[in-house]
């Protein structure tokens, strides 16, 4: 009796917890409750139910909010499997249970009993991942049946490898699991009511952000909206909840692949907040905070406004790379010096990327979240039409962004060899390749299209002719910038030689 008694208190306890979520864009969270435990001095044992089904037993926390080691946790158990018919079947082996066996034909109801001699309950499925698949091969032997998977029971002095009929058990066991529990052993140095902070981790909750961004008819600048959406499959209802969010690569050992998390999509809900969400640093990582409690129910997602940033400033650019490389000649060092078709065949797309830059003179200046931008753009009706969309890094602020939308209707490029020469001067490997390229703008505007050169035969070259000023983007690629006339061409054409 006295057991059950403070399992009630800390039960009634729970329902006034106050809970504090901080979400990681990893699939895992931090569970902070606050929670008033009322204890006898010396040892209790407590049962504690409301917590999620993918808690991580090791990150569990407990402190005393007013002295610190007042409460102090000998044993701590973690019962991660509920209750269900073929653990009752396990717990009853050796035990007479009742069988009801149906009589298909007339619905007729009737009892036989049978002796459990063995349940084919196989415990312990999700630790598979812990003890590696020599562990995963021998359970999954256990549970075939021929591998001692199936129950044996005994009726009327007959054994039989099934069961004879629905199992029914005569009461549960008070210290019965229906939901993944922990079980402690508290050592208190006094007795009463103590305010305390239980935290954990957890896996089955995740967060991202989300952006559309939205330009008007004409120009590059565009209208930014950022959301997050939360997702909660931990087996937990969160409700009346202050939540965080952590944005970084947050480090974590990984001792063997991490689960793999399902989301539900049938139970959403989208909330639009007024009040914003606000932002900070936090230790190598950002931290954002939702301006109010919210509830988070399991198998939900919800989604939460974060940032509204109008008129930012962009920059549209054209990018041609006219190297098409051909895969069956890489990883072969006489390829690259030896064979004239290592050139690869022309791509004729020119790229469009999207420029902007995340600082408070345009608007912006808050650390960006990783996630993906969808632009629009408004139409003569005005109306929205979706132009791509583009993912982005974590980005602090001040940084140059750019953004892929698609590939230009009206530009097209052609790239080709114009001459190749191996050769030999003062014992020194030499070679001399030559190009042209051409860039069509078929827009009723001139455009500006940055042609990007990949030098890709050595580390050592220089320009040895070139009929267009060009920029050394880094060792192994340069960059030309020509502007063409509405419905014209650009022609460009270089030699770069090579020695090694």
């Amino acid at each position: 009796m006295q057991r059950n008694r403070w399992l009630f208190l800390l039960f009634a306890a729970s329902a006034s917890a106050q809970t504090q979520l901080t979400i990681y864009n990893q699939n895992f969270a931090v569970v902070k409750e606050q929670r008033v435990l009322n204890v006898q001095r010396g040892v209790n044992e407590i049962r504690l139910t409301d917590i999620t089904a993918h808690l991580e037993p090791d990150s569990v926390i407990l402190r005393d909010l007013q002295h610190d080691g007042a409460l102090q946790i000998l044993e701590q158990n973690y019962e991660s499997d509920p209750l269900s018919e073929s653990l009752l079947l396990s717990k009853s082996e050796g035990k007479v249970v009742d069988f009801e066996i149906t009589n298909p034909q007339t619905g007729e109801k009737r009892i036989v009993k049978g002796r459990v001699i063995r349940s084919g309950y196989v415990p312990h499925l999700e630790a598979f991942q812990t003890f590696g698949q020599q562990y995963a091969n021998s359970q999954q032997m256990m549970s075939s049946p021929t591998g001692g998977g199936q129950p044996i029971i005994e009726v009327d002095g007959k054994v039989q490898f099934s069961l004879p009929g629905q199992p029914v058990f005569s009461g549960l066991d008070p210290a019965a699991f229906l939901k993944p529990t922990l079980l402690w052993r508290l050592m208190a140095d006094s007795a009463g009511a103590h305010p305390a902070e239980f935290s954990y981790m957890t896996g089955g909750m995740v967060w991202a952000a989300t952006y559309n961004a939205v330009a008007a008819e004409k120009g590059d600048a565009f209208d930014l909206t950022g959301w997050v959406t939360l997702q909660n499959a931990s087996g937990k209802d969160f409700e009346n909840t202050s939540i965080k969010l952590m944005a970084g690569d947050v480090a974590r050992a990984q001792l063997q692949s991490p689960p793999r998390v399902l989301f539900a999509t049938d139970a959403a809900t989208v909330q639009s907040q007024s009040a914003q969400v606000t932002e900070k640093a936090f230790d190598e990582y950002h931290l954002y905070t939702l301006p109010r409690p919210t509830t988070l129910l399991d198998r939900e997602i919800k989604q939460v406004e974060f940032l509204r940033a109008p008129n930012v400033p962009g920059r549209r650019l054209y990018i041609y790379e006219g190297f098409t490389p051909d895969p069956g000649w890489f990883g072969n060092t006489y390829n690259t010096y030896n064979q004239v078709n290592y050139a690869g065949t022309t791509n004729t797309k020119v790229r469009t990327e999207l420029e902007f830059k995340n600082s408070e003179a345009n608007h912006l200046g808050m650390p960006l979240p990783a996630g993906v931008i969808k632009l629009y753009r408004r139409d003569s009706d005005g109306r929205n039409e979706f132009i791509g969309e583009s993912a982005i890094d974590h980005t602090p602020k001040d940084e140059i962004k750019r953004l892929y939308i698609g590939n230009a209707f009206d530009l097209a490029g052609e790239r080709r060899q114009t001459n190749f020469v191996n050769g030999n001067m003062n014992g020194q490997q030499t070679m001399d390749e030559s190009f042209e390229i051409k860039v069509r703008n078929h827009k009723n505007e001139p455009v500006e299209v940055r042609v990007d050169e990949l030098l890709y035969r050595g580390m050592s070259w220089e320009i040895a002719a070139h009929s267009m000023d060009f920029t050394k983007l880094n060792s192994r690629a340069i960059e030309f910038r020509p502007t063409i006339p509405p419905n014209g061409e650009a022609v460009i054409s270089y030699t770069v030689h090579y020695r090694w």
